[in-house]
């Protein structure tokens, strides 16, 4: 139910009476896997350079406009031109300026269960979405509707690894959802350095970026808050035709980067490879983790290409109250969406973290 009052509603257009504040459900807690963030943080000599390219910041100066220099820094490590990126404040800046550049009174093809801003941010500018819902028991696209339904669609959004399911995309399906849909296809590439080690000195993690050259309506979106641990950050860019980031481009607030998010992303991306060690230990605790939780009565679980996981145990909401107040361990609880019955989402963290969220639901369901 909105909290927006009657009177104040009657200043605002009637498709956004209904809107509420974004809100993640946070409780402080000792271990906190809730918002998939990168429990490892930078590493220490890494951070010590951001600290210090902090201090260089004059911060009586406006911020470069377009990122300049970490535009070109991630233009080269994408192995694109610097007219194919754009760096935003966050992805969700990325996303919405997608809707607000390509989406006025557009048909959004979309498949949930997914991301949910992209419905609410296509919903502010008069976008109605079009949802293929996933397989019920795999939580998989169904591509043969989603592929059927693509030519009546004006745009799309596939994200890959899904949240909150965890699932990558094949590259060729997304290719094919490029030819069937006639506008731009957003993939949301935020967890693709999960998809296997060695994908942040390559510059290709699982992506669909390879598809850019013959796929001109590709956009592609990664951000820095995931693997790079830089969520408080809020840098995020896309990959797209020079034409396309014109577009995104010119519908951007001004100097919506700020200067300290820059220097330090620019220091995290030109020393990229030294978060590989502990990119390696997560994915390896991804794996411990599910084996542990595969062995407890009751515990389904799903395939995960990304640094969480979706797991459903009757009473969810109930076993994340008791993990939130008698273990001081914070999850996410989907299990009130569509799609989503009795569903918890977990953020995989260090060891410490992961040993206390098996040792906590061993107690609980064991």
């Amino acid at each position: 139910m909105s909290q927006i009052p009657e009177r104040v509603k009657q200043w605002m257009p009637a498709h956004l009476h209904g809107l509420e504040p974004y809100d993640p459900a946070f409780t402080p807690c000792d271990t906190i896997l809730s918002a998939n963030e990168n429990n490892f943080g930078v590493p220490a000599a890494v951070r010590d350079e951001m600290l210090a390219a902090l201090a260089g910041v004059e911060e009586m100066r406006y911020p470069d406009a377009l990122s300049g220099e970490l535009r070109a820094e991630l233009a080269a490590w994408h192995g694109v031109e610097p007219a194919n990126v754009l760096v935003c404040n966050g992805g969700d800046e990325a996303i919405f300026n997608f809707f607000l550049a390509f989406g006025g009174g557009a048909k959004l093809l979309n498949c949930p269960p997914t991301f949910e801003v992209y419905e609410l941010y296509g919903s502010m500018v008069g976008v109605s979405a079009h949802n293929v819902w996933r397989d019920p028991e795999t939580l998989r696209p169904r591509w043969d509707e989603l592929l059927a339904a693509a030519p009546s669609c004006d745009l799309a959004v596939i994200t890959s690894p899904n949240n909150p399911t965890g699932d990558a995309v094949e590259r060729a399906q997304v290719e094919r959802l490029l030819e069937a849909v006639p506008g731009p296809v957003l993939v949301d590439e935020a967890y693709a350095e999960f998809t296997g080690a060695g994908q942040l000195a390559a510059g290709q993690p699982g992506t669909a970026l390879p598809l850019l050259a013959e796929h001109p309506n590709l956009v592609v979106l990664h951000t820095l808050s995931k693997a790079f641990g830089l969520a408080g950050a809020r840098i995020g860019y896309v990959i797209a035709d020079p034409g396309v980031i014109s577009a995104l481009a010119a519908v951007r607030q001004p100097y919506s980067v700020n200067s300290f998010s820059q220097a330090a992303a620019l220091v995290a991306v030109r020393r990229r490879e030294e978060f590989e060690p502990n990119l390696r230990t997560l994915l390896a605790e991804r794996s411990r983790v599910q084996r542990a939780l595969a062995e407890l009565p009751g515990v389904t679980l799903w395939p995960s290409d990304a640094n969480f996981f979706l797991m459903r145990v009757p009473g969810a909401a109930q076993l994340r109250a008791r993990l939130r107040d008698e273990h001081s361990i914070l999850v996410r609880d989907f299990s009130a969406k569509p799609g989503l019955q009795d569903c918890l989402r977990v953020t995989v963290g260090r060891p410490e973290d992961n040993d206390a969220l098996l040792g906590a639901l061993g107690t609980l369901l064991g």
